[in-house]
């Protein structure tokens, strides 16, 4: 069985702003982009998403589009969910269903998010994002808003929520390549990002 390191290496994996590391699969450059009222986005992005041991937290945080999460190596992540009304959920994707995980997780835009690895080494996932991601879209959880709007879930809002001083890192740019366009998960061309 690969290790975390390993899938990092054979697959080039870096490290990504909300925890974990990633990279792009798939980019929809080949049909026309969707307007969005924030500018035009691919119709569909995929990632390999990892989470591991030492990195083992994918912090809250909010995307504007919708994200199928796939379950592909390793342990299995529980998701935190956060939905408009206020509501919590809970729901673990993995490869045992007969414990009540879930091989594909539906989360959609406008719901915060929060995962994590329950146990082990790693966790392979893969992303699918329609619209396509763009860094535009996703807010960085922030523990002071977060409880103010959701104060019933602020043990686990804090718990999941990156420091102030690690976001400032992650909006400057962690977690992409150099000469990477801004806002996307890949230098590579698309549509013309806000």
């Amino acid at each position: 069985m690969l290790t975390a390191q390993e899938w990092i290496d054979a697959l080039g994996l870096e490290a990504h702003v909300e925890g974990g590391y990633f990279r792009r699969t798939f980019q929809a450059d080949h049909r026309p982009p969707i307007r969005t009222p924030d500018g035009d986005r691919y119709t569909l992005t995929s990632i390999h998403y990892l989470l591991t041991h030492w990195s083992p937290v994918g912090h809250w945080h909010l995307n504007r589009s919708d994200i199928l999460h796939f379950h592909h190596h390793g342990e299995p992540v529980t998701y935190h969910l956060i939905h408009p009304d206020g509501s919590h959920s809970t729901t673990v994707l993995g490869q045992e269903p007969r414990q009540g995980q879930h091989l594909i997780v539906a989360v959609p835009g406008g719901v915060w998010k929060a995962s994590h690895l329950t146990a082990g080494d790693h966790a392979l996932i893969s992303e699918a994002v329609a619209p396509g991601f763009d860094y535009a879209d996703m807010t960085l959880g922030r523990p002071d808003e977060l409880i103010a709007r959701h104060p019933a879930h602020a043990e686990l809002i804090r718990r999941y929520c990156r420091a102030p001083t690690d976001q400032a890192r992650g909006r400057t740019g962690a977690g992409r390549r150099a000469g990477q366009g801004p806002g996307r998960h890949d230098g590579g061309p698309g549509p013309a990002l806000t």
